[in-house]
């Protein structure tokens, strides 16, 4: 049986994958931490929790978050960041640009990325970097 919550993908057939793909993934990822986040520093009212998650997963937040960490990226990671941001969206939030949602779409293809790897450890690096106030 596999386990979901603990993958250890090898490198090689990741590149592979579709990199909307890793992005979807990514995206659920990312969301995840930021709930968590939200329930461990009291950051919302229960009553809140979906709007405080909104505004940090949204494309412009995750752009404007993700220049905190640009500089913290390996080579490889950079890569594949810029691999997801180049895909081209079909289409693009009304609440974003296209440099935002591109940006955002890396963001999520790199986080789909370490967590098919089991880096939760870099994976909570770059999330605490990326939320400290």
């Amino acid at each position: 049986m596999t386990d979901y919550f603990h993958l250890d993908m090898d490198r090689g057939p990741l590149l592979s994958l579709s990199t909307l793909g890793l992005a979807h993934l990514g995206d659920g990822v990312f969301e995840v931490m930021v709930r968590s986040w939200l329930i461990l520093h009291g950051r919302a009212k229960a009553k809140d929790l979906h709007r405080a998650t909104v505004q940090y997963v949204a494309a412009p937040a995750q752009a404007e978050r993700f220049a905190r960490i640009q500089p913290l990226l390996t080579e490889e990671e950079a890569d594949v960041f810029r691999r997801g941001r180049n895909t081209a969206p079909h289409s693009v939030p009304k609440a974003a640009s296209r440099a935002q949602y591109q940006t955002a779409t890396g963001l999520e293809a790199l986080f789909g990325w370490l967590y098919l790897q089991g880096r939760t450890q870099r994976l909570n690096e770059l999330f605490s970097a990326m939320m400290e106030e």
